[in-house]
């Protein structure tokens, strides 16, 4: 638990660290090119092209469930460039515009979005969007050899929101075993650790 000074630092919203998460996913794909696609990634089943191409369905549904209160099943179309990285600019772009352009109303993270027979509240909807946008964004990060560390701080919020969402007896298939991450790990590698990923060395 982080501390601060004389008391303790209220808890941010999902949202604000959505924002956060999709900034650091943004900076992720910068380096990416073609001939990058067939890399491999962390996520053993998936190669750079397959990755990229998740992550857009995945932020697909969460700006669904922001905006429409419901989270279809079918995936999103194709883009129609064939260019998956600008494909995934677009929708994350789309979704912080969003975000963003909501932060000032008072009902924001207020209500609740359908998935399939579940109602869910918004903010688990874009507590989910983080971990998604900012964990996937480090595995692009490796897949590219940048390397790229999750901030601290955004990796200690994750913390908090993957105990929720990835529970040990409820990971499968969506998220790995844990790892152990090293001793004294970093925020980043204790989240990533947790979520079945090797931590960089």
């Amino acid at each position: 638990m982080r501390e601060a000074t004389g008391a303790s630092a209220p808890p941010r919203s999902s949202a604000c660290v959505l924002e956060r998460s999709i900034g650091f996913l943004l900076t992720a794909v910068q380096p990416v090119t073609r001939s990058m696609l067939a890399h491999p990634t962390p996520c053993a089943a998936w190669d750079l092209n397959m990755l990229l191409l998740h992550v857009d369905d995945s932020l697909a549904a969460v700006h669904e469930g922001l905006t429409a209160g419901r989270v279809g099943i079918r995936p999103v179309a194709a883009d129609a460039s064939g260019d998956p990285v600008s494909a995934l600019r677009v929708r994350a772009v789309r979704l912080l515009r969003h975000s963003m352009a909501s932060s000032g109303r008072p009902d924001r993270g207020a209500g609740t979005a359908a998935v399939g027979d579940l109602s869910l509240p918004v903010e688990t909807v874009a507590g989910a969007g983080a971990l998604e946008a900012a964990v996937h964004g480090w595995d692009i990060a490796q897949a590219t050899g940048e390397r790229r560390p999750l901030p601290p701080d955004l990796a200690a919020d994750l913390l908090d929101v993957s105990r929720t969402l990835a529970p040990p007896r409820c990971r499968r298939p969506l998220f790995g075993e844990p790892v152990d991450p090293r001793p004294h790990a970093s925020p980043g590698d204790r989240l990533v650790a947790f979520l079945g990923r090797r931590p960089m060395t």
